[in-house]
């Protein structure tokens, strides 16, 4: 184990950590030494002693300096009138006049309109997902705790259905990450092949997984499966690449199921000892045969076939699923089927597989059980739709977003007067479809606060109130790897320096709750709060120690279900009503769901059946999402380095289509559907089909004008203003974020269109999303 300081002389020391955020990122938890020298971080170099990471760094833990100490940084609480909204016009504070502005609006709200009437809401992959819920329920008292991505469209989508069909934690791809000797555990087995569905780790890191892992395993002799629309580094250097189109996921895993039922390859003891609905299964998939699989995703049914026969009778192998799932009105379907697949070539909980773990674990308890600080009725009183988006409610304890938004612009079922904005840049395309709505709905608010590093375009155009956060170098804290869904490790970060009068976001939920609700924020500080959660996880350490010794690697088990050990009861199997892996749900019928899967098309595409009039006019799939190793979401532009890197958001275009249009590389681009524009530059490569174009999202121009109406140019490459609000699957979950109709034009520069704030006529664009209805095929 490496040490914690090392003392380098002439006052320079060098402090070993474990990253998590801010900045934004995924809890991978990257090990590195700090080198820190008169107060200050002047280099940041990786940790070899690090078991995941191994000294190795991206190029976003690289430029942490550059984060830290950038003039755009916020370094004490702001305020601002509400009338100066939009405007520069902020003043410093101290935490305690702060404070005192906090708890005066928060008790003023509450007796005029109801603690209800607040509304916190959070980004995604920060620390804020660990904290963000607990303020909302046992700080502020408000059962409105949300995620503002339509259809919660990222990761606790697959959590959740994870959580119905097999009652585990979230799964994940076995790369030894439990073992201290990693790869050459005598309990481990390489897998034979990988699948990577709808996700790219070398670029996205995702929910705690290390990217790089993918290449160690090649090198040790795994082969990969690679379903994108895209040709990924990893779709390039794979055996199979099944270039499907965008959101037809769900049909192309049926037509894999089905081949390998008809072709008898799959796993006869594990389905008959550990499944239920195998015949019924069998029925449905039946409908989806090869040919027609093919017409659906355009993937060849003879690379449909050999990827398939391939995957069934090499063993063991494992599947990675990502956003493309969640970010898919289909996508509940989608990922039943990447369960079934996995469940039916018995490759789950077996070395080299598909991990499992019992659902909660680290944190578990206090961030779901801070409900019960609500006062009695009021968790009733929570925003969503019960009678339609049952699903979702079983899953969660939040509200749903779509339903959100609808209250806000309709004040019904009550109004909302407050919202908090926790680690979260909503309308700069990270989360939030139809941003423009959402910023005309919160403009009427009467109270706003934001806790950030930098100042955001939501904050700026929002917000009374912002708290400065600090960086993970300015912190203690802990890294829960999937969240603590599928923690094999727990790791340290461990505070090096202090930069201005920042705080952390556990720090500030702490100074909240002990003015607005003491009785549930008993600890002095942070380490006790820690150490208590290390022992309500069954970890017989403090956090001290756990600081010392950087990372801990969790115990773990293969075959838990023989076991009893995914089970409360004991009892060997799973934790689902039927004790099964439930191929066919138990639970979905109960929330007006088909208990198998199926395959829907996405509401607003080119071949949504019955809006021919959609393809006629924006003839091409518009994909986003993918991720840029310079940016997490729309953080990192104030970066120098970063942004020489990836100075201007861009658009991919197959060149056959850029020909088509007279688009030529490096020229600016419009993409436009009937809900709104965008404007990104042309990026001409093969890697995407001539029928789809691929779009950046999350970005905004730090560089440009602050204030109202440009807010950083915010509105002027925001691709979510082409996604529609509420085109959801049907128990509230997944939303077409990766497959929506348009057009291209180019243009004469970023500015072609103007600011185009939300009450421009271009703003004002939009469709009644009622009207793109998803129509099921038989």
């Amino acid at each position: 184990m490496s040490e914690r300081i090392i003392d380098c002389g002439d006052g320079v020391i060098k402090c070993r950590t474990c990253a998590w955020s801010p900045p934004g990122d995924h809890p991978v938890g990257c090990g590195m030494y700090l080198t820190v020298k008169d107060g200050k971080v002047v280099d940041v170099e990786g940790d070899p002693d690090h078991p995941i990471t191994q000294g190795r760094l991206c190029v976003r833990c690289l430029t942490l300096p550059e984060y830290m100490y950038n003039e755009k940084r916020v370094l004490t609480p702001l305020k601002r009138a509400k009338e100066d909204r939009g405007k520069d016009k902020w003043e410093a504070i101290s935490w305690d006049e702060a404070l005192d502005i906090i708890e005066e609006k928060v008790n003023w709200i509450k007796e005029n309109w109801g603690a209800e009437a607040i509304v916190a809401f959070q980004g995604t992959g920060r620390e804020a997902t660990l904290y963000k819920t607990p303020l909302a329920y046992a700080a502020l008292g408000t059962p409105n705790s949300c995620f503002p991505m339509s259809g919660d469209s990222c990761y606790g989508p697959r959590c959740s259905v994870a959580d119905f069909i097999l009652g585990a934690g979230y799964p994940e791809l076995d790369y030894a990450a439990y073992f201290p000797d990693r790869f050459d555990d005598p309990r481990y087995e390489v897998p034979k092949y990988i699948v990577l569905w709808g996700k790219d780790p070398l670029f996205s890191n995702p929910d705690g997984f290390f990217g790089h892992t993918l290449i160690d395993l090649m090198k040790l002799g795994s082969k990969y499966i690679v379903i994108d629309p895209r040709v990924t580094w990893m779709a390039a250097h794979a055996e199979f690449h099944l270039q499907l189109r965008p959101g037809t996921d769900a049909a192309l895993g049926l037509g894999m199921i089905n081949y390998v039922i008809e072709n008898d390859l799959y796993d006869h003891d594990f389905v008959e000892n550990w499944c239920y609905g195998f015949d019924e299964l069998k029925e449905r998939a039946a409908q989806y045969p090869l040919d027609r699989v093919e017409k659906i995703t355009w993937v060849p049914a003879e690379t449909i076939a050999a990827a398939s026969r391939t995957l069934a009778e090499n063993h063991p192998s494992s599947f990675m699923w990502g956003l493309a799932i969640d970010t898919n009105a289909n996508g509940v379907q989608a990922g039943h089927t990447v369960l079934i697949l996995a469940a039916i070539l018995g490759d789950l909980d077996v070395p080299g597989g598909v991990t499992l773990a019992v659902p909660a674990s680290f944190m578990g308890k206090w961030r779901y059980e801070c409900a019960q600080q609500l006062p009695p009725g009021m968790m009733e009183k929570q925003i969503t739709d019960l009678e339609h988006y049952r699903g979702f409610q079983a899953a969660h304890v939040i509200a749903h977003p779509d339903c959100i938004l609808n209250t806000l612009e309709t004040d019904e079922p009550y109004p909302l007067k407050m919202a908090w904005f926790y680690a979260t840049n909503g309308i700069a395309n990270t989360t939030n479809a139809q941003g423009k709505r959402w910023f005309k709905a919160l403009e009427k608010m009467e109270f706003n606060v934001c806790q950030d590093v930098f100042m955001t375009p939501t904050a700026m155009g929002l917000c009374d109130l912002f708290l400065p956060v600090t960086t993970f170098a300015e912190h203690d804290g802990m890294v829960l790897p999937h969240f603590g869904r599928n923690t094999h490790m727990v790791m340290a970060m461990n505070k090096v320096c202090e930069v201005g009068d920042c705080k952390s976001d556990l720090e500030i939920d702490f100074m909240v709750g002990k003015r607005l609700n003491p009785s549930a924020w008993p600890w002095d500080n942070v380490a006790d709060f820690f150490t208590e959660q290390l022992h309500n996880g069954g970890v017989d350490m403090t956090f001290e120690d756990l600081q010392n010794d950087g990372w801990m690697q969790m115990p773990f088990e293969y075959r838990k279900y023989e076991k009893g050990l995914l089970r409360p009861d004991g009892e060997p199997g799973f934790n689902t009503p039927t004790g099964l892996v439930e191929l066919c749900s138990s639970l979905y019928e109960d929330w007006g769901e088909d208990a198998l899967p199926y395959f829907e098309e996405n509401a607003m595409t080119p071949y949504t059946p019955g809006r021919e009039d959609l393809a006629e006019e924006y003839p091409l799939v518009l994909t986003t999402g993918g991720r840029e190793t310079t940016s997490f979401h729309s953080e990192h532009r104030q970066v120098p380095s970063l942004r020489a890197i990836m100075p201007d958001p861009l658009v991919q275009i197959n060149p056959e289509t850029a020909a088509k249009y007279g688009i030529k590389d490096g020229d600016w681009v419009c993409i436009e559907n009937p809900l709104g524009k965008a404007i990104e530059k042309a990026q001409i490569t093969p890697i995407v089909d001539p029928r789809v174009i691929h779009a950046q999202h999350g970005w905004w121009f730090p560089e440009q004008d602050p204030e109202t109406p440009n807010l950083s140019g915010v509105w002027k490459s925001n691709i979510n203003s082409l996604i529609p609000h509420q085109a959801i699957g049907r128990i509230g979950f997944g939303a077409p974020f990766k497959n929506v109709a348009c057009r291209i034009y180019k243009v004469d520069g970023l500015d072609a269109l103007g600011t185009l704030d939300p009450d421009s006529p271009e703003g004002a664009i939009g469709t009644d999303p009622a009207s793109f209805v998803a129509t099921k095929e038989a």
